[in-house]
């Protein structure tokens, strides 16, 4: 993925950064930078995902962002000099969104597939939304609708992003309907500590 940074930026937020041009991409998906919210932090990198459109699959329009945060000195919210806000959003099934346990289904997605990429991390916090829609008036005869969005933030324990940017993705992916790790990409579990 080509990415580009000021080279005034700390040497820290490049390594982070060089991590992140080590991060596998999904097929399933069109990963590019964006450009970064201003005033959130003294440095910022951004990044947008949507669903590959020439995949015939059950996806439709899954899409995301992903911003990575930095500041010189540990900010005491983010219990980190490093922060991670993103956000996911897909249709779903309309069946599927008035379940009432699509939103802790929806964060589980998001803290199984940090796990599964063995991102390290701390001080989570987020949101996850079902919406349901109906047409009305000239709209009536449009079908029930729904979608599932995951608004969240949490700290990285280490500036190795690469895993971060991947388990986002997998999000993405995962809400889209597809697998939730890549095809030949299996999860090992970390050892014990003896």
């Amino acid at each position: 993925m080509d990415i580009t940074v000021s080279s005034d930026y700390s040497a820290e937020f490049q390594a982070a950064v060089d991590a992140i041009r080590a991060a596998e991409i999904r097929e399933e998906l069109h990963v590019k930078q964006i450009e970064e919210p201003e005033k959130l932090a003294t440095h910022a990198i951004a990044f947008s995902a949507h669903i590959t459109e020439d995949l015939s699959t059950p996806a439709d329009a899954g899409t995301g962002r992903f911003v990575l945060l930095w500041e010189p000195e540990m900010q005491e919210a983010w219990g980190s000099r490093f922060r991670v806000v993103c956000f996911a959003k897909s249709p779903l099934e309309t069946n599927i969104g008035a379940d009432e346990l699509g939103s802790d289904i929806a964060w589980a997605w998001l803290t199984d597939a940090l796990s599964n990429r063995h991102a390290e991390y701390g001080n989570a916090a987020g949101t996850a939304t079902r919406i349901i829609s109906s047409g009305y008036g000239s709209l009536a005869t449009q079908a029930d609708h729904a979608e599932l969005e995951v608004r969240a933030s949490w700290s990285p324990k280490s500036y190795e992003i690469g895993a971060h940017l991947e388990a986002w993705q997998d999000l993405v992916c995962i809400m889209s309907g597809f697998a939730h790790l890549p095809q030949g990409v299996s999860s090992i579990a970390p050892r014990a500590n003896r």
